[in-house]
Formats: C-alpha cells, structure tokens, sequence
C-alpha cells in the first residue's frame, strides 16, 4: 500500500520560512520523480516543483529562488524549503509520486498571514 504523509504545514507570517516533508512508503522511492503541488481556495492545483531520483529539480516562476526541493532517499523523504513566503503562497500543499498510477499525499495547510 502506497502512502505519502505530509507535514510541516502551519501559520507563518509574510518574509518567513517554513519546511515541508513528505515521508513515502510502498514504492522504489529512490526510482521515482516526486514534486510537490499547491491548491490555493478557488484555484487549480499547481506544480511548485519536482525532483527526479537523480536530483535534478525543476521549479515553477513563483518558486524559483524562494523555495528549495531535496530529497533524501536513505529515509525516502523529499522536501520542501519555503523562503521568504507571500500571503499569495497560502494554499494547501501536496506531495505526488510520479509513478504509472500516480499518487498523491493527504495535503498540509500552509497559510501565510500577518
């Protein structure tokens, strides 16, 4: 049974930082490309980023240079670095394994506010 289990989520004030993880179980972690996604109310979920199982990372525009993606596949984890965080980064945040069937975790709160 494939589980993703997100945390890290929470209240954080404007210009702050927060860290995401996303424990995996039930797939070759160290094989798969995981990226997190974000859905704020309203909106469509969207890509933040990936990471291939080699490292190589990609970022969309309103992540590049505040956030950081990593994994480490010793604890099949992959993270998120959130830096320098906006009231527009409030959403809920998702981790997906980009396997053939695909997965998705549960989602962590993220809300950025003063």
């Amino acid at each position: 049974q494939v589980q993703l289990v997100e945390s890290g989520g929470g209240l954080v004030q404007p210009g702050g930082s927060l860290r995401l993880s996303c424990a995996a179980s039930g797939i070759i972690f160290r094989m798969v490309i995981m990226g997190w996604y974000r859905q704020a109310p309203g909106k469509q979920r969207e890509l933040v980023a990936t990471i291939t199982n080699v490292g190589i990372t990609n970022y969309a525009d309103s992540a590049k240079g505040r956030f950081t993606i990593s994994r480490d596949n010793a604890k099949n984890t992959v993270y998120l670095q959130m830096d320098s965080l906006k009231p527009d980064d409030t959403a809920v945040y998702y981790c997906h394994a980009r396997t053939m069937a695909g997965y998705w975790g549960q989602g962590t709160q993220v809300t950025v506010s003063s």
